[in-house]
C-alpha cells in the first residue's frame, strides 16, 4: 500500500494545529509561560508545513524560502520553550539562528543541489533537537520519570532526519535520498506526527511533575519564614542521619526558643511577632552553613541539625545567639529585646531524631531556667530509642518489684520505717 506524501503532511499539519491550540489553552489556564511558547511553536510549525504541503508546487522560490524560514523559527521556539520551562530567559539570537543560517546558505547556493539544501535543513532541525535535549538534561531537578523520555524524543527526532543523510550514499544516490516518493520521506512524515504527539505527552508529564513537586514543597515549607516545617524537617533530617550514619559521622541537633515571645505579641501585636520570627529565620540562615538543616517546628520554636561534632555546633549556636541579640530592632519607636535560648544535643551515628530532640529540649529548658539568652548542652549522651525503651521498662519493673517488697515488709529496714 502506498502513502500519499501530501496527505501525510496535511495530517501532520492538522495534528500540530490541534496540539498547539491545546497547549495555548492550558497556558491560559495554568499561567505557565513555557506552555505558551510550545503552543505558539506548534502553530507556527503547522503554518509552515501546511502551506508547503498544499501549495509548495505552485509557490515561487522566494515564498518557499520564507515558508522554510518560518519552520526553522518554530524549531527555535521549541528549544526556547525548554529553556523557559527551566527558568531561563529566551535566547533571541539562538531562536532565529537556524532561520538566518538557512536564509544565508540559500542565497549563497542559489537553487543548488536538492540534496545539499536538505542536508543543511536537516542539520538545523537536528541541532535544535539536540539543544532541546541538552536543556532538559542540564536540569538536575527534573525527576527521572519524565526526564529520560523528554531527552530521548528530540534526539530520536534528530536521528530520523540525519540517518538518511548519513546512509544516503549506501541506500541511494544523493539526489534520490530525499525524493518525494522516497521511503525516508514517508518515514519522516509519519515520525513528524508521532514526534508532535509524543512531545506534547512529555510536556504534560513534565508540567505534572513540577506541580507535584510544588505541592510537596508547599507541604514541607513554613509559609511565614520560608524554612522547613516540622514535617519537612523530620523528612530531611532522616535522610541526613542515614547519610552520616553510612559514613560513621555524628550529627548534632539544636532547639531554639525565642525568649519572652508572648510578651512581644502582647505589647506590639502579632504582626510585630511575625516580623521577629522572620528576622530570626534570616539570622539562622546567615549564621549557619548551607549544609545545615533548619526548620520551624513550633510557634516560636526552631530546630537545626548539623552534620558535625557537638563542639562545632556549640560555636555555631553561640554565633546565632549573639547575632540575634544584637539585631537592635524597634516597634512603635520602642526597642524590642531579641534573645533566644538554645538547647544542644549530639549523638553517635544513626541516633534517632526524636531522641536527639528530646535531649536538646531538656537542655533548652535548663537554659530557660538558668536565665535565658544562653546555650546549654545535654548532660548525658542520648540513648537510641530501643535502649531508651529498655531503660524505661527496666525502671518501671524495678519500681513495681520494690513496691511489692515494701508492702510485704521483706526488705531489711523498710518494715521498721513503715511502722514508724
Amino acid at each position: 500500500m502506498s502513502l500519499d506524501i501530501s496527505t501525510l503532511y496535511l495530517v501532520a499539519t492538522l495534528v500540530a494545529v490541534m496540539l498547539g491550540a491545546l497547549l495555548l489553552f492550558f497556558w491560559r489556564q495554568e499561567k505557565i509561560p513555557a506552555l505558551g511558547w510550545w503552543g505558539a511553536a506548534y502553530l507556527v510549525g503547522a503554518l509552515s508545513i501546511g502551506v508547503w504541503a498544499l501549495l509548495g508546487a505552485r509557490l515561487g522560490e522566494p515564498v518557499l524560502l520564507a515558508i522554510n524560514i518560518i519552520g526553522y523559527v518554530a524549531c527555535g521556539m521549541v528549544w526556547t520553550a525548554a529553556r523557559v520551562f527551566h527558568g531561563k530567559a529566551p535566547n533571541w539570537a539562538g531562536l532565529f539562528a537556524g532561520a538566518v543560517v538557512w536564509a544565508v546558505t540559500n542565497v549563497m547556493l542559489g537553487v543548488g543541489p536538492v540534496f545539499l539544501h536538505t542536508v543543511i535543513g536537516a542539520g538545523i532541525v537536528a541541532s535544535y533537537a539536540t539543544a532541546t535535549a541538552s536543556e532538559l538534561w542540564s536540569d538536575r531537578r527534573q525527576s527521572m520519570r519524565s526526564r529520560w523520555p523528554a531527552i530521548l524524543i528530540p534526539l530520536l527526532h534528530g536521528a530520523v532526519l540525519m540517518l538518511p543523510i548519513l546512509l544516503g550514499g549506501l541506500l541511494a544516490g544523493p539526489e534520490e535520498a530525499f525524493a518525494t516518493n522516497n521511503t525516508w520521506v514517508v518515514i519522516f512524515a509519519i515520525e513528524l506526527v508521532l514526534y508532535a504527539v509524543g512531545t506534547v505527552f512529555i510536556i504534560f508529564m513534565m508540567v505534572n511533575d513540577r506541580t507535584v513537586r510544588a505541592h510537596k514543597a508547599a507541604a514541607s515549607i513554613d509559609p511565614l519564614t520560608g524554612l522547613l516545617n516540622r514535617r519537612g524537617f523530620s523528612e530531611a533530617t532522616a535522610r541526613m542521619i542515614e547519610r552520616e550514619a553510612r559514613a560513621g559521622r555524628p550529627v548534632t541537633v539544636m532547639i531554639f526558643d525565642i525568649d519572652h515571645f508572648k510578651s512581644i505579641n502582647d505589647r506590639f501585636g502579632h504582626p510585630a511577632g511575625d516580623e521577629v520570627l522572620k528576622l530570626f529565620a534570616v539570622v539562622m540562615n546567615a549564621n549557619l552553613r548551607i549544609t545545615d538543616l533548619i526548620g520551624r517546628i513550633g510557634g516560636e520554636e526552631f530546630a537545626a541539625m548539623l552534620p558535625c561534632s557537638i563542639e562545632e555546633t556549640l560555636v555555631a549556636a553561640d554565633r546565632v545567639r549573639e547575632a540575634f541579640q544584637n539585631c537592635g530592632i524597634e516597634a512603635d519607636d520602642m526597642p524590642v529585646a531579641t534573645t533566644v535560648s538554645i538547647g544542644v544535643a549530639g549523638g553517635p551515628a544513626n541516633t534517632e531524631l526524636d531522641v536527639l530532640l528530646a535531649s536538646a529540649d531538656t537542655a533548652l529548658y535548663r537554659a530557660k531556667r538558668s536565665g535565658r539568652n544562653r546555650v546549654e548542652t545535654a548532660v548525658e549522651e542520648p540513648l537510641s530509642l530501643e535502649s531508651g525503651r529498655r531503660k524505661l521498662v527496666g525502671q518501671a519493673t524495678l519500681a513495681r518489684v520494690t513496691s511489692a517488697v515494701r508492702q510485704a515488709g521483706a526488705v531489711p529496714g523498710m518494715g521498721a520505717e513503715a511502722g514508724a
